[in-house]
């Protein structure tokens, strides 16, 4: 390895200038390229430690196969400009979706993250069979309207909570306990031929966030996503960690103390009292009905005053949260996203520094998502994305993992 002095390659992006290895060479530098792009030959040989002629051989069959593509001449420097690479957006796309108790979102994304096509149903308690025909009408619409080349598809990713059926919450019907005997993998396989990846919602939140938002940033943090009910994910040096029994990151069982006993010798768990659906009852109880997020931003100055009520009352326990976060993993940063609207996010997390300790060097710093409401759509799609183009984010237990139900956890 033709390796500068001082340089220290990433964990994944290390390999060996050797004929055996050449499949793993091939996703090293894809990894680079997806992650530092726009980037010269030369800056790819410095990250990954190989030579510039192994550079030039992979790169070139990489262009060959339409993964990568030349983007620019990169002008200022001395000597020939450098001609910067890139992922294709073209070279494959994914469809992901997202169905959680107050909605469904499906999205055709391509091999950047761009979004190509969205279909959005702000519906609650969605049941299995209304699912898979809206979800069936979605990826026929996406394919008679060519937003994406089917021969380039590399899958189609499901997001969704575990125990989406089970868990007891406000408003749900007695015909939702379907889901928790609905083989969904098995209703998606026979809806397409194209490989199905299935993984948490939260979970694909924080991958979304690895492979197309603030991953770029940091490669170890805690994504706590606000929907309607709570739920969390995590990512550990560049990997999504889901856990020996994929409950990592299930912040909703997280116990707190009741701020009502003044002993505090009574605790509740944070998912009973912390989601969309907690905030729209709060206002409810105040004659101020709300049934979807965009209705938090409508409100008149009663309404708002009510909503600023509820977030800082739930900011305290938030701030726990983060603290134990913090001390139990001690991720680079915490990110606070879902569907709860980017303004009232901005809101909550100020009264949440209000808490924390700006001294505390212990503390991850503390942020808000940066993808949004269809967080969890877009990890969806990210999931046979980065299988497609074998980042470090892949994982081939999405392609056999079905959500969890409480027997499976008892049982195991």
């Amino acid at each position: 390895m033709n390796q500068p002095l001082g340089a220290r390659p990433s964990p994944d992006l290390t390999g060996a200038n050797v004929e055996d290895a050449g499949e793993h060479n091939r996703a090293v530098v894809l990894r680079c390229i997806h992650r530092q792009a726009p980037i010269s030959r030369a800056e790819i040989a410095r990250r990954t430690g190989f030579t510039k002629p192994a550079i030039a051989r992979i790169a070139d069959r990489l262009l060959d196969e339409g993964l990568i593509m030349e983007a620019r001449r990169r002008h200022g420097l001395r000597g020939q400009p450098a001609i910067e690479l890139e992922i294709n957006p073209d070279a494959c796309f994914a469809i992901g979706i997202n169905i959680d108790r107050d909605h469904l979102t499906i999205l055709a994304v391509d091999a950047v993250g761009n979004v190509r096509a969205r279909v959005h149903h702000e519906k609650r308690f969605i049941l299995p069979a209304e699912f898979l025909q809206l979800t069936s009408d979605a990826i026929s619409h996406f394919q008679r309207s060519r937003l994406i080349d089917d021969a380039r598809l590399a899958g189609i990713g499901l997001a969704m909570p575990d125990w989406l059926g089970e868990i007891s919450l406000l408003g749900k019907p007695k015909a939702y306990q379907e889901w928790t005997a609905f083989d969904v993998r098995a209703a998606l396989e026979n809806l397409t031929q194209h490989p199905v990846f299935i993984e948490n919602e939260a979970n694909a939140a924080a991958l979304a966030e690895l492979d197309y938002g603030l991953g770029a940033e940091s490669s170890s943090f805690f994504y706590i996503a606000i929907n309607a009910c709570p739920g969390g994910g995590l990512v550990l040096d560049g990997n999504g960690h889901r856990g020996a029994m994929g409950l990592s990151g299930e912040i909703g069982w997280l116990p707190i103390a009741d701020g009502r006993d003044e002993k505090a010798h009574k605790v509740q768990l944070l998912g009973e009292i912390f989601s969309l659906f907690f905030l729209y009852d709060f206002l409810a109880k105040h004659g101020i009905e709300v049934s979807v997020p965009q209705d938090l931003l409508t409100l008149d100055a009663h309404g708002r005053r009510l909503v600023s009520q509820w977030l800082k009352e739930m900011s305290a326990h938030l701030a726990v949260a983060v603290k134990h976060i913090g001390l139990i993993v001690d991720p680079d940063a915490v990110l606070v996203g879902g569907r709860l609207p980017i303004r009232i996010v901005d809101e909550l997390l100020r009264y949440v520094h209000e808490h924390l300790d700006a001294e505390d060097s212990s503390l991850p710093s503390l942020h808000r998502a940066s993808l949004g409401e269809d967080a969890s759509a877009m990890g969806a799609a990210a999931m046979p994305m980065a299988a497609a183009l074998m980042l470090a984010s892949a994982d081939a237990a999405q392609r056999t993992r079905s959500p969890l139900k409480n027997m499976d956890r008892l049982n195991s």
